[in-house]
């Protein structure tokens, strides 16, 4: 089950080359995995239970630049006992067709930040994570 997530590239977003810096991508990563969880999980209280980026990487393709138009999909690869793997997927709309820019996963942990403590992820988020 995927989820999609249009992102604006801002001025700020650029390097000195005018182009989207590199670090920039894990923002656009962290802000369409929100919009997944928005899309497919019910609301909870990030405050008490909530996830702990373990590892992020990424593959760059092709260099995006301001006023593109921006996608990112993403969705849930794998589920642990406690962690998960999210795959994104970067394109833009160029001439009519969309192009891969690049692409990323991320390990996430499940936290419990009242305890303090990793935890096992919930049941009622599993069948909704993997669709």
């Amino acid at each position: 089950m995927k989820s999609s997530c249009q992102i604006e590239v801002r001025f700020k977003d650029l390097d000195a080359l005018g182009h989207v810096n590199n670090a920039v991508y894990f923002t656009y990563f962290e802000q369409a995995r929100i919009k997944f969880f928005a899309d497919h999980l019910e609301q909870w209280n990030w405050a008490e239970q909530g996830l702990l980026l373990a590892h992020s990487e990424i593959d760059y393709l092709i260099p995006l630049y301001l006023n593109e138009k921006v996608t990112v999909d993403t969705w849930c690869s794998r589920l642990g006992r406690k962690s998960l793997t999210f795959m994104y997927e970067v394109f833009t709309e160029k001439n009519g067709s969309r192009t891969k820019v690049a692409s990323g996963s991320s390990v996430l942990v499940c936290y419990d930040y009242k305890e303090k403590c990793t935890i096992v992820i919930p049941e009622d988020w599993r069948s909704k994570l993997m669709g």
